[in-house]
C-alpha cells in the first residue's frame, strides 16, 4: 500500500450512480486540439465514406501517427478556424459501426515492432502518451517504464473499478502488449484491494509487471503523483502512460482485431437530474443528453471541474475524457462576499464556516470569488502538492521563463493538471495551469 498524504478531496453533489445506459448519437468528432503538438494533415474530405478505424488525418510532424474514425458513416464536415486551422473532423454515423479488420493476435507472440505497427495503423497508438510534455508517445522511442492509472480521484470522477470489473480479458491483452514495448516495468496502479486481486489473478506471462495499490486524496489518481513514487523522471528520460479505458481499447484491438472506440462516460454534476454512466464512443456529440440538465445557466465541461474543457456550443466529448461535468455558471455577485458565513462553499482552511463541514458534498459554481491579485507566498501550496518539489518556486520560474531553474525544480516530472489544486486554493486567482502548460510547451519546442 502506497499512501499519498498531501492533497485534498473536493466533494461535490452529482456523482454518477452505478448504472450504465446506452447512448448512440448521430455525430462524432475528432478534434486535433485534443492532442498536444499535433499538426493535422487530412486523409479525407467532406462526403467521404468511412469505417471505424479509417484514417482521418495524420500528424505532419510525425507521419507515423494516425488518427482514425470512431464510427462508420460519412464525413459530415471539416470545421476550420482562423488561418484554416482544422478544429474538428465531424463524422455522421450510420449506426452500423462497421470496422476495418486489423487482424486478431496474441500480444505475447508478437514482436515489439509488430505490436507498434498494429497500434499505429489502427489509431490506437494515440491512446499512449509520454512524460514529459504529455504528447502522444513517439513509436521510435523506448520508455524507461510504462504507467497505467486505473483509478481517478478528481471531483465526481468515474469509478474505474466499476467500469473495468468485467473487462479483465481485454486488460490482460492490453498489459501483455504494453509489456513488450519497454524493457522497464509496466506499473498498474489501483486504489482497490479487490481490483488488485483481480489483476493478480490474471497470471500475466510477462515478468515486468508491477501491481501497486494507492491510498490518499486527490491527486493520488494522477500519473505524475504515482510516477513520483514509483519512477521519478529525470532530464532526458521518457515515460509512457495511459488510463483504464484506453488500456481496454488496446487489449480489444488484439482480441477482436478492430479499433475499439467505445467509452463509458460519467454524466455528472449538481445540475444533472439523473447522473449516471453512458456507454458511447470517443468524440460523441453529448447534446442529446442535455435534456437531463435541470437548468439553463450552466457550464458543461468535458472532463472534470479542475482540468476539463468547456464545451458549451461545441458539445463533443474530448478524446481522452470519460466524464462530463455540469455545474452552475458563476456569473453573479454574493452579498457581503467573504464576510458571510459561507457554510456551503469549499475551503481548504479554517477561515470560513465551511471548515466545519469539509466532507459534506457541495454545490459549487464557476465564480472565482474575487479578481486577480498580486502573486503572494502563503505556504498553502505545499499542503496539497504531494511531490518532492517546491511548487511556489517552480511556478515563479515558469512565469519568468527561466529554463535552467525550471529544470532544477523538476519541471519534467509534472504536468499542468498537477497544479489544479494549487490553482483552486490560490488567493491570488492566478491561472497556474495555463502558466505551467505554456512553460512545458516552450520547453518542448526548445528541446526539439
Amino acid at each position: 500500500m502506497i499512501k499519498i498524504k498531501k492533497g485534498i478531496d473536493i466533494h461535490l453533489v452529482g456523482e454518477a450512480k452505478k448504472e450504465v445506459k446506452k447512448y448512440e448519437p448521430q455525430f462524432f468528432a475528432i478534434k486535433p486540439q485534443d492532442f498536444i503538438g499535433v499538426v493535422p494533415k487530412l486523409h479525407v474530405a467532406e462526403g467521404d465514406e468511412v469505417k471505424v478505424g479509417t484514417v482521418l488525418f495524420h500528424d505532419k510532424k510525425n507521419e507515423g501517427i494516425f488518427f482514425t474514425s470512431p464510427a462508420s458513416g460519412k464525413v459530415k464536415a471539416v470545421v476550420r478556424g482562423e488561418k484554416r486551422v482544422i478544429l474538428q473532423v465531424v463524422i455522421e454515423s450510420d449506426g452500423k459501426y462497421e470496422a476495418i479488420d486489423f487482424g486478431k493476435a496474441e500480444p505475447s507472440k508478437l514482436s515489439r515492432n509488430e505490436i507498434i505497427e498494429k497500434l499505429v495503423q489502427s489509431g490506437t497508438w494515440t491512446m499512449l502518451r509520454q512524460r514529459p510534455y504529455s504528447t502522444i508517445a513517439n513509436p521510435q522511442d523506448e520508455p524507461k517504464c510504462i504507467a497505467v492509472s486505473l483509478f481517478d480521484t478528481a471531483p465526481m470522477a468515474p469509478d474505474n473499478n466499476f467500469i473495468i470489473k468485467d473487462q479483465m480479458t481485454a486488460i490482460k491483452a492490453g498489459v501483455e502488449a504494453l509489456a513488450k514495448l519497454t524493457q522497464g516495468m509496466v506499473y498498474l496502479n489501483v486504489n482497490s484491494s479487490e481490483t488488485k486481486q483481480a489483476l493478480a489473478s490474471l497470471n500475466f506471462s510477462a515478468k515486468n509487471i508491477s501491481i501497486n495499490e494507492f491510498e490518499g486524496p486527490h491527486p493520488a489518481g494522477n500519473i505524475s503523483t504515482q510516477l513520483n513514487v514509483l519512477s521519478p523522471i529525470n532530464k532526458g528520460e521518457i515515460v509512457w502512460y495511459t488510463y483504464a479505458q484506453n488500456l481496454i481499447a488496446i487489449g480489444n484491438l488484439f482480441i477482436n482485431g478492430t479499433y475499439d472506440s467505445n467509452r463509458v462516460v460519467a454524466f455528472t454534476g449538481s445540475e444533472v437530474k439523473d447522473p449516471v454512466y453512458y456507454q458511447t464512443r470517443i468524440g460523441a456529440d453529448m447534446s442529446g443528453l442535455y435534456d437531463n440538465i435541470s437548468s439553463e445557466n450552466v457550464r458543461i465541461i468535458s472532463g472534470n471541474v479542475l482540468t476539463g474543457t468547456k464545451i458549451n456550443g461545441d458539445n463533443f466529448l474530448g478524446f481522452y475524457d470519460s466524464q462530463i461535468s455540469v455545474i452552475p455558471e458563476g456569473d453573479h455577485y454574493q452579498l457581503f462576499g467573504w464576510l458571510a458565513p459561507n457554510f456551503k462553499k469549499f475551503t481548504s482552511t479554517n477561515t470560513m464556516g465551511a471548515s466545519f463541514c469539509k466532507k459534506s458534498k457541495k454545490v459549487l459554481d464557476t465564480n472565482l470569488n474575487g479578481g486577480v491579485r498580486p502573486f503572494v507566498m502563503t505556504g498553502n501550496f505545499e499542503k496539497v502538492f504531494p511531490f518532492d518539489i517546491y511548487p511556489m518556486q517552480l511556478i515563479k520560474a515558469c512565469i519568468i521563463k527561466d529554463i535552467d531553474q525550471m529544470e532544477e525544480l523538476g519541471i519534467y516530472e509534472i504536468d499542468a493538471e498537477d497544479f489544479a489544486l494549487c490553482e483552486v486554493i490560490d488567493p491570488s486567482k492566478t491561472a497556474i495551469q495555463q502558466i505551467v502548460r505554456e512553460s512545458l510547451e516552450m520547453l518542448r519546442k526548445e528541446m526539439n
